[in-house]
């Protein structure tokens, strides 16, 4: 058999199926059938992170992601055992503000395993950038513990501007405390709220 139409043909390398063809009349009912499902299924992805604070990195990463997927969520992690800078509800409150007004982008929190958050909302691609080969060995570590705690999701690393390439929060909140210039890498916004509040810390 014969994949018919360059849709099904894309479905079909994606499945595997480079050459389009399926041994069998059961294996070429089968593959119709995911790719049915495959055409008209929402995909859905997350992108978890502390954003503490949000930076431009973490917003072309949105940017660059939005095309790719039906639905983003971004959400900020509840981690207790950190002190973060700021407070969920203010990560939160930053990201709304910096974020494009996009119907197919939300903002949330979780708490514990993203695997379990992703399980509740439906969600099926988790959003990881890579800026390093540091970045990699850590990103690649936890996809494939996500992936034994969820075959059905699957992470997508997205590559950022070079620009950005070098950007964390840690460093921006560094270069803060020594009085340096982060204009390039944060929206004002963020960078006042930041200087406030790092000004107010011992």
């Amino acid at each position: 058999s014969e994949c018919h139409g360059s849709a099904e043909q894309e479905i079909a390398s994606g499945f595997g199926v480079h050459d389009c063809s399926v041994r069998g009349a059961v294996g070429w009912l089968q593959f119709r059938a995911r790719f049915r499902q495959k055409a008209h299924a929402m995909v859905k992805a997350i992108y978890p992170g502390s954003f503490d604070p949000v930076t431009r990195g973490h917003l072309d990463l949105v940017h660059r992601a939005l095309p790719l997927f039906d639905q983003l969520t971004v959400a900020v992690a509840i981690n207790r055992q950190k002190a973060p800078t700021f407070s969920p509800e203010e990560r939160v409150e930053m990201l709304r503000s910096v974020l494009p007004d996009d119907p197919w982008l939300t903002v949330t929190t979780f708490r514990g395993l993203v695997v379990d958050f992703c399980r509740e909302r439906g969600i099926s691609a988790i959003l990881r950038g890579v800026r390093t080969v540091s970045d990699f060995e850590f990103e690649y570590q936890m996809a494939l513990t996500n992936r034994h705690l969820r075959a059905d999701i699957e992470t997508v690393f997205v590559m950022p501007s070079v620009e950005y390439s070098f950007v964390s929060s840690s460093l921006i909140k560094e270069i803060v405390k020594n009085g340096g210039d982060v204009g390039h890498f944060l929206p004002p916004l963020v960078e006042q709220q930041l200087r406030d509040r790092l000004a107010n810390q011992p």
